[in-house]
């Protein structure tokens, strides 16, 4: 997780227009029921991928990577009981493969186990209807289609997909666009935008683009690490984003850290897509609960909380975020080489830094 980048968006970015389809694949959290219809087996077992489990709004946890730390193998069991326990919260879905996955540290076969253990460590214990939406950004469309289709197979729902940036300087002005367009295009599951500048070499997309491509079928939402709380208004207002108590058009505009929660449900966000929810997911939830039952009061005080934490989360990274999840719970383990392990000294800070935090956590 990185600092925010707050540059405005251009000008003349909010269009009104209505030229926009309702995205099925999001229904109201007050209307849906879990299934369309019932099943028995895990998605992975069926092909029944990516048709049953809506999005809905609410917080979504990118979760970490597990490894063994003696020989750095996926550690499986970590994996699936960690997927159990942020359900249980009251999340509202996981993400696999974002930055905190270590989704750069993995082979194909590596990022597929850790989906597939997911969503069989979910319907096990009774989240069958939990979407799990799987980071598949690649450098090349080629690729990034075939990540898409590699998590469809593993149990994904849905695709969060970053734009390529290594050539960018070499790109036309439709490129991105076009990028997208192919990638939805050929994708067996929807996507999401995953606007994320510092992972891609500063490329920050404006309210324009993403409002322009929210139109196109199987792009279904977004999500926002630039931290611009002014382009997730634009975005909501033009793409009419469902919301805690509004369907909307369906389409998922959503924040990319949980230090703006209120701030993007507010706006009109459909939720976040957080880091820090890894250690406190109750507290996170719970922060949208208090808004959408209009105790402002109290959720400013507890957005306060969380975003102290997730300042302590975002100087950390993973490194700092893992080191909390052991000193505060008792697993977590490291985060793969090069990263280095955090000494004494830094498990201690980072212990300090989410003390608060878990405090909180831990009342709920």
């Amino acid at each position: 997780m990185a600092p925010h980048n707050d540059a405005p968006s251009p000008a003349h970015s909010f269009t009104t227009g209505s030229g926009f389809s309702l995205h099925q694949a999001v229904q109201s959290p007050y209307t849906m029921s879990h299934y369309n219809d019932s099943f028995e087996t895990s998605s992975v077992e069926s092909a029944d991928v990516g048709l049953r489990r809506s999005l809905v709004p609410g917080i979504y946890v990118p979760t970490v990577a597990f490894f063994d730390p003696l020989n750095d193998n996926v550690d499986v069991e970590t994996t699936a009981s960690h997927a159990v326990r942020l359900a249980k919260a009251g999340v509202a879905g996981i993400t696999t493969q974002g930055s905190n996955g270590e989704a750069v540290h993995l082979s194909h076969k590596e990022r597929n186990l850790i989906t597939s253990t997911t969503r069989k460590a979910l319907d096990a214990a009774g989240f069958g209807y939990m979407p799990v939406i799987v980071g598949c950004g690649a450098q090349s469309t080629r690729e990034t289609i075939e990540l898409c289709e590699e998590a469809a197979s593993a149990g994904g729902d849905y695709a969060l997909v970053l734009p390529p940036a290594y050539y960018q300087g070499l790109f036309s002005k439709d490129t991105v666009i076009s990028f997208f367009q192919d990638v939805a295009t050929a994708s067996p599951i929807p996507i999401l935008i995953y606007n994320y500048p510092g992972a891609v070499s500063g490329m920050d997309l404006n309210s324009d683009a993403i409002i322009e491509l929210s139109k196109y079928p199987n792009i279904v939402g977004c999500k926002l690490t630039c931290g611009n709380t002014g382009k997730l208004n634009r975005i909501a207002a033009a793409t009419r984003a469902a919301t805690v108590s509004d369907p909307g058009s369906g389409f998922m505009c959503m924040g990319g850290s949980v230090d703006f929660t209120l701030q993007t449900l507010i706006g009109g966000g459909s939720g976040i897509i957080g880091g820090m929810a890894n250690i406190a997911p109750k507290a996170c939830v719970k922060l949208v609960e208090l808004f959408e039952t209009g105790q402002y009061a109290e959720a400013r005080k507890l957005q306060a909380v969380v975003a102290r934490g997730d300042w302590a989360a975002i100087q950390g990274g993973i490194i700092g975020t893992k080191a909390a999840l052991m000193a505060h719970f008792n697993y977590g383990g490291y985060a793969r080489k090069p990263l280095p392990r955090p000494t004494k000294e830094e498990t201690r800070r980072w212990c300090d830094a989410f003390e608060e935090l878990v405090r909180v956590e831990s009342s709920l």
